[in-house]
């Protein structure tokens, strides 16, 4: 009897389900990312501006890509990013301690719980560290003229562009793409005046400096462009808030 119970209670435990698996989380499309529930309502209020399905199909990112998201830390790209790169990619934040206040640090460790292919790293805005020959895919939104700017209230001392760049540099495969995009300013003689009155910068000088860096240029942009903005005013002023023009360039890194 005792053998004849051992063995219906084995067939019992054959035929019963198996507990579920979690599921796993498939690539999304960029579309599909840029729509999702999830992401934060600050931040989809920008998408008007900023078209970020347009732009990421135009700079080429795709699934199972390594990004370095430059001055993320408001996970504005990170929230679309994540899903189009999928669990085989991974999303790794570039924040300045300067930037990295306890409001965001709480944000995002709560985003990261989430989205196990995310994650941060903090340093001094003028000493940037980034893992490197790591990034098939480099984002930097409306904050490469900020390495021209100092500020006493921030404790951002004056840098040097070319320090950033040398480091991102570094950071990217051959092949990798890095999408710049920023406020245009009229050509100028002085950047770092430009710079400190209006957060703005010629797009001239960016494409200089990265082709200088060893970055090769590979393409340019419209969507983003607003031939109403006369490029006169502070990029926060509310009249043109939102609302500036701006240019996107496509670098690669030589392979």
């Amino acid at each position: 009897m005792r053998r004849l119970h051992l063995a219906a209670l084995s067939l019992a435990l054959i035929g019963a389900p198996l507990a579920a698996k979690p599921a796993v989380q498939q690539p999304a499309s960029v579309a599909a990312a840029v729509a999702s529930p999830s992401r934060s309502a600050d931040n989809v209020k920008l998408d008007e501006s900023r078209k970020p399905a347009e732009v990421l199909r135009f700079l080429g990112l795709h699934r199972g890509m390594s990004v370095i998201d430059l001055f993320g830390g408001n996970r504005y790209w990170a929230e679309i990013i994540a899903p189009v790169v999928g669990p085989k990619g991974r999303v790794l934040v570039w924040e300045p301690t300067q930037f990295y206040n306890d409001k965001t640090k709480s944000a995002f460790a709560e985003f990261m719980a989430k989205n196990p292919n995310v994650s941060i790293v903090s340093t001094p805005f003028e000493a940037p560290s980034l893992p490197k020959n790591s990034a098939d895919f480099v984002m930097l939104n409306l904050n490469y003229h900020d390495t021209y700017w100092q500020s006493d209230k921030y404790k951002i001392p004056r840098m040097d562009p070319a320090a950033l760049l040398k480091t991102v540099y570094a950071a990217m495969r051959p092949g990798a793409v890095i999408g710049v995009i920023d406020h245009v300013a009229n050509p100028n003689s002085d950047t770092r005046a430009t710079v400190e009155k209006l957060h703005r910068i010629d797009p001239n000088v960016v494409r200089r400096d990265f082709e200088k860096a060893g970055f090769v240029f590979a393409g340019s942009s419209d969507l983003l462009r607003n031939p109403a903005d006369d490029h006169s005013l502070l990029v926060f002023d509310p009249k043109i808030r939102g609302k500036t023009d701006r240019f996107i360039f496509k670098f690669k890194k030589p392979r």
